[in-house]
Parts: C-alpha cells; sequence; structure tokens
C-alpha cells in the first residue's frame, strides 16, 4: 500500500520533527486551596436558616488575589464527595474576602455528613457537619 519512498518519507519527517523539537521545560502549576475556617464539625445549620462559610486568607498567593469562589453544597459517602453541582450556593465572589452568606436551600436533605467545597482554582472540603 505505501511505497518504500513514502515510507521512508514518514520515517524521516518524524525523526526530524523529534531530534529537532525544543526541549520541554516544566511549568509551575498554581493551585490554591484555602483552609475552610466554619462551618466545623459540630456546625448544624437548619433548613431555609442564613449561613456564613469562612476560610483562611492569609496565604492567598498574589495571582489568585482577584479569583472569584464557587461554594457547593455536598455530602460525603465511601470516601466520596458528592456535590450539587446544579445548585451551586454561592457564585462569583471575591476569594479574597474570606467569608459568603447565603440561604441553606429548604429543600438540603437532613443529615449529618453535609460538607460544602469552595472553588476558586482548587477546591476544598469543609469537615463534616449537619443539616436539620
Amino acid at each position: 500500500m505505501f511505497g518504500t519512498v513514502t515510507m521512508f518519507s514518514i520515517f524521516s519527517a518524524f525523526l526530524l520533527a523529534f531530534t529537532t523539537a525544543a526541549p520541554v521545560h516544566p511549568v509551575e502549576l498554581l493551585a490554591w486551596s484555602p483552609t475552610i475556617l466554619i462551618p466545623t464539625q459540630f456546625t448544624i445549620w437548619p433548613r431555609g436558616s442564613i449561613q456564613t462559610v469562612t476560610w483562611a486568607t492569609n496565604n492567598i498567593p498574589e495571582e489568585k488575589l482577584n479569583s472569584t469562589g464557587l461554594l457547593l453544597l455536598g455530602y460525603m459517602a465511601n470516601d466520596s464527595e458528592n456535590l450539587d453541582i446544579q445548585h451551586p450556593l454561592a457564585v462569583n465572589f471575591p476569594i479574597i474576602s474570606g467569608e459568603v452568606t447565603f440561604t441553606v436551600p429548604e429543600n438540603a436533605t437532613a443529615c449529618g455528613n453535609a460538607i460544602v467545597v469552595l472553588f476558586g482554582d482548587s477546591g476544598n472540603a469543609s469537615p463534616e457537619f449537619a443539616i436539620i
């Protein structure tokens, strides 16, 4: 199907591409995962209540000072985070603020293994807490 000249041309092109390619230099990816301070494992949120999630801001990299966040509600089961990505608790808030206030959904499932996950450019989950 392929002639000798064609196979030689393809092989030569690959050989040339790999021997003259520029060296690969590692690129540092900056991921910052803020520590959630509230809620704690002792927190209880009644459905329909107004709550505030807070996180540490003392170590935000300069490159992330203007980042915005996303806060999701979820629960832990079988060592897995199960997040409600369809109904965020809060969106587009400044990460530098260190807090965001929202209303706990009336239809949130009552449970003792609830979590919130704060996304800036990396996600960070809270300790498990209760929703009643």
